[in-house]
């Protein structure tokens, strides 16, 4: 399953495009200029994949910045999240003002994802929507079992975790057990795709993140 990264907008956010068979999916939405919009369209067009559907992890403006655009040219229906993000997504004009950015516009939510849901990705691929909540109420990854890869959003990071400080309806106990419950048991060899910096992997983090060992204080 080929992945491609993006590290847009003016947080320095990753979003991906994951594809097989043909058929693609948008894992949150950064970009926020023309050219970056470009970018992920070039990208997708030049070979000839299918996007069939737009992901969020969760509705953090910083992942959303895209949506509107992306969801415009490839024809989608309107962006996928988890339900207990919805108010995040319906207040997504405020998180702009808040942080000092600009939303050109926000498509309609479409049908909400929820634990256990699968995404199809032509016949050979499926995402499936692991609850990971504790960086937002609604945070969720996406598990690509067959080709070892998590998408992890905002819950783990190379050698960091999800921020809790200064952000509402935070929680460190729930993004602890998230981290626990559902990457950690994951085979060391898995890759994370996460929000921010590096692609890293399972057993990198469990040896040597420093949140997960107790050598650093919760951020």
């Amino acid at each position: 399953m080929p992945v491609q990264s993006f590290t847009l907008g003016p947080f320095s956010t990753n979003g991906y495009v994951a594809a097989s068979g043909g058929v693609a999916a948008i894992i949150d939405a950064p970009s926020s200029t023309a050219e970056e919009h470009r970018a992920v369209i070039d990208y997708v067009e030049e070979r000839g994949f299918d996007v069939r559907h737009l992901l969020l992890t969760h509705a953090h403006v910083d992942h959303i910045l895209g949506c509107a655009a992306l969801a415009e040219h490839f024809g989608l229906p309107g962006w996928r999240l988890h339900s207990a993000d919805r108010a995040f997504a319906e207040r997504a004009r405020e998180q702009a003002l808040a942080f000092g950015v600009s939303l050109d516009g926000v498509p309609p939510l479409g049908e909400a994802l929820e634990a256990g849901d699968e995404i199809a990705l032509g016949d050979d691929a499926r995402l499936a929507v692991r609850p990971t909540p504790g960086h937002s109420p609604g945070s969720v990854s996406f598990l690509e079992r067959s080709a070892g890869a998590m998408f992890s959003g905002d819950v783990l990071f190379r050698g960091s975790i999800g921020r809790i400080r200064g952000l509402p309806q935070t929680s460190r106990p729930q993004l602890m057990q998230s981290i626990e419950e559902e990457l950690l048991v994951l085979d060391d060899e898995t890759t994370i795709y996460p929000g921010h910096g590096e692609v890293t992997t399972v057993g990198r983090e469990r040896a040597s993140n420093p949140f997960l060992n107790g050598e650093s204080a919760p951020r």
